[in-house]
C-alpha cells in the first residue's frame, strides 16, 4: 500500500509516540481504505471530503445565499451529496472557495487521516493553507497531519495500550462499532505483526465502552463533582472526567475505569448494592417505541419499572425480573402485539448490558 520510504517513516513516527510500529501502520492502513491519492488535473491530490453543513455555519448573510444556491451549503448534515469521483469533490470545493476560500478549505477533510481543516488552529498550523499544504505535499505529509490530530486530541495512549475499540471511539465517533474499524484495525495489526492484538485495558471500562456499567460510572463521576452525561457511551468527555477524578485522587492518569478507580469511586455509593444511575425501563428507547406502538401497554408502562426494580432488589435475578415483565406485556398486549412486547423486553435486557469493547481474537483474524 505504502512505499518502502512512507513505511520506514511511519514506524519512526511510531517510535517517536512511543507506539508499537505495527499499530500505527494498521490504523493509517485502515483510515486510509487503501488509496493514498486520487489523480486530479494531471496531479495526485489527497482524497477530500467537502461538508455542506460545516460550510453553511461559516457563511453569513449574501454569501451563505449563494452557497445555498449553488448546492454547496445546507444546514443539514449529509444535504450536500459528495460525488463518488475525487476529481469532481474538487472542483466542488474550488467553486466553494469562489464564495469563501477559508470557509470552504475548512469545511472539507483531507488526507488518509480525514482531518478537517476546520482543525488547522487546533493542531498549529498558521492558517487552514498551511493545513491543506501538508496533506497534499506527500503521503508522508498526510499522515504527519493525521498523527498531529492523534496528538492533539490525546489519542495517544490508546494506541500506545493496542486498544483499537478505545482508539476508534475517540476517533470516528460514536458509530465507530457500526462501521467495524475496531475489528479492521485489530484485523490489518494482526496481519502486519503476526500477533493477536490483546489490550492492556481488556475487561475494563474505557473509550469504546457502552452499557450498564458506564452509565453506572457516569453516575459516579457526577457525584464527584465531575460534569458528564449519564448516557451509557464512554467518549471522550467520560475519558476526561475519569482522568480528572485520576488525577485529584492519585491515581495513575490513564483514563481507563480500571480496578483502583472504581475503587475510589466506589464512596460515593449510597449503599455497597445501589447500582447509580441505572436506567428505567421506562427510558428504555425500545421499550418506549413498543409503547408508541401499543394502546394497552401503556397501562403497564405505569407501573412496569417499579416492577422491574423490585424484582431486581428482592430477588437479585434479572430473569426473574424479565419473566415478570415479559408476563405483564404478553397478558396486555396479546397476540397481536407479541412482537412489540419481545422487542420491548430485548431493548430492557439490553439496557442492563455492558459491552466493555474488547475484541476477540476469532474477530480480528
Amino acid at each position: 500500500m505504502f512505499d518502502e520510504a512512507t513505511v520506514r517513516a511511519v514506524e519512526r513516527i511510531a517510535v517517536r509516540l512511543n507506539v508499537e510500529p505495527a499499530v500505527l501502520l494498521a490504523v493509517v492502513e485502515v483510515e486510509s481504505a487503501g488509496k493514498v491519492f486520487a489523480e486530479v488535473g494531471g496531479r495526485h491530490e489527497p482524497l477530500i471530503r467537502f461538508e455542506g453543513h460545516y460550510f453553511d455555519r461559516r457563511l453569513t448573510g449574501r454569501k451563505r445565499d449563494q452557497a445555498r444556491a449553488a448546492g454547496l451549503a445546507h444546514p443539514k448534515a449529509g444535504a450536500v451529496k459528495n460525488p463518488r469521483s475525487q476529481a469532481v469533490r474538487w472542483e466542488l470545493l474550488k467553486r466553494a472557495a469562489r464564495i469563501d476560500a477559508q470557509a470552504a478549505f475548512e469545511s472539507a477533510s483531507y488526507g488518509v487521516g480525514q482531518v478537517m481543516g476546520a482543525h488547522w488552529q487546533k493542531l498549529g498550523y498558521g492558517n487552514v493553507s498551511g493545513l491543506v499544504a501538508e496533506a497534499r505535499s506527500s503521503a508522508l505529509g498526510q499522515i504527519e497531519l493525521m498523527v498531529k490530530y492523534i496528538v492533539k486530541f490525546g489519542l495517544v495512549d490508546e494506541l500506545q495500550r493496542k486498544d483499537f475499540s478505545a482508539f476508534a471511539r475517540g476517533y470516528n465517533g460514536p458509530a465507530f462499532a457500526r462501521y467495524g474499524y475496531q475489528t479492521k484495525m485489530a484485523a490489518a495489526y494482526r496481519r502486519i505483526s503476526g500477533n493477536v492484538p490483546v489490550s492492556a485495558a481488556t475487561g475494563m471500562l474505557r473509550m469504546g465502552s457502552k452499557g450498564a456499567r458506564v452509565r453506572e460510572l457516569q453516575a459516579l463521576l457526577v457525584r464527584a463533582g465531575h460534569s458528564v452525561k449519564v448516557d451509557g457511551d464512554y467518549g471522550t468527555a467520560t475519558r476526561d472526567a475519569v482522568r480528572a477524578f485520576q488525577k485529584a485522587n492519585g491515581l495513575d492518569v490513564d483514563g481507563v475505569a480500571g480496578p483502583e478507580t472504581m475503587r475510589a469511586l466506589s464512596t460515593y455509593r449510597l449503599a455497597p448494592e445501589e447500582r447509580p444511575g441505572q436506567e428505567r425501563v421506562t427510558d428504555v428507547t425500545e421499550v418506549k417505541d413498543a409503547a408508541k406502538g401499543l394502546g394497552p401497554l401503556a397501562i403497564v408502562m405505569a407501573v412496569r419499572d417499579q416492577v422491574a426494580d423490585l424484582g431486581y432488589n428482592l430477588f437479585g435475578l434479572e430473569f426473574e425480573t424479565a419473566q415478570m415483565v415479559a408476563n405483564g406485556l404478553l397478558t396486555v398486549s396479546g397476540v397481536i402485539g407479541t412482537g412489540l412486547a419481545v422487542y420491548g423486553l430485548y431493548g430492557w435486557w439490553k439496557s442492563r448490558q455492558t459491552d466493555e469493547g474488547d475484541i476477540a481474537a476469532g474477530r480480528a483474524a
